[in-house]
């Protein structure tokens, strides 16, 4: 199981979520890969920590269907289906179009703000082609927005599939246009507005799209 030799530990986090903080961008970006079996104690003495936090951190994961556990077997990454996207979409487009009603007359103009300033950094990343800066500045976007809505089961799931949709950009099926540009002008348009019905409909559209762009890019491929 390669694990990276040069990690450095962040200050001020418990073993078991930095533990399953740090295995879980492994899995999303292909550190580890699907269907790598994954051996506790080497994680233990990659991350400087003990074997349990390891094991509990793992237990989150399977929890969140990054990892599979057998008992008596082992642990391993699960496998990537892009089609996956058909099931992962959907319901995080609906709870972000939640996000977004519930966040409408509670969000400032300053973080209205601070939203276009990241639209802007995001649409300078796509134009530029670098559409891992334009994931992590879309990541930031929508975070925010569900921040807003400031409830936090809501953002307990939608941090879920968040984690799965990241993992499905690494594998190719997350696909960024600059139709997400004005999408997210429209939505900041609509807080400025107090019209949450328009901020729900159009942060829905933002992420079914996807789902489109992706079988369009399909369909291509074998043309």
């Amino acid at each position: 199981m390669p694990i990276p030799s040069n990690y450095s530990s962040p200050t001020r986090v418990s073993a078991k979520k930095r533990a399953f903080a740090q295995i879980q961008e492994w899995i999303i970006d292909g550190t580890l890969q699907p269907k790598e079996k994954l051996n506790d104690a080497e994680l233990a003495q990659a991350l400087g920590v003990s074997r349990t936090p390891i094991r509990e951190a793992l237990q989150l994961l399977n929890v969140q269907g990054l990892v599979e556990m057998f008992p008596g077997v082992g642990t391993q990454v699960t496998s990537v289906k892009k089609e996956d996207i058909t099931k992962i979409l959907p319901p995080l487009g609906a709870l972000e179009a939640l996000a977004a009603e519930l966040a409408t007359p509670l969000i400032t103009q300053d973080t209205i703000d601070t939203l276009r300033e990241i639209n802007s950094a995001f649409a300078r990343a796509i134009k530029k082609g670098d559409f891992y800066s334009a994931l992590k500045q879309d990541e930031k976007f929508h975070n925010i927005i569900v921040e807003n809505a400031q409830n936090q089961y809501l953002a307990n799931s939608v941090s879920n599939l968040q984690a799965h949709v990241l993992r499905l950009y690494f594998h190719q099926s997350i696909i960024l246009t600059d139709t997400s540009i004005d999408e997210h002008e429209s939505m900041l348009k609509a807080f400025e507005n107090r019209d949450p019905e328009t901020a729900a409909k159009i942060a829905r559209t933002n992420w079914l799209r996807a789902i489109d762009e992706f079988y369009a890019e399909q369909k291509d491929s074998r043309e």
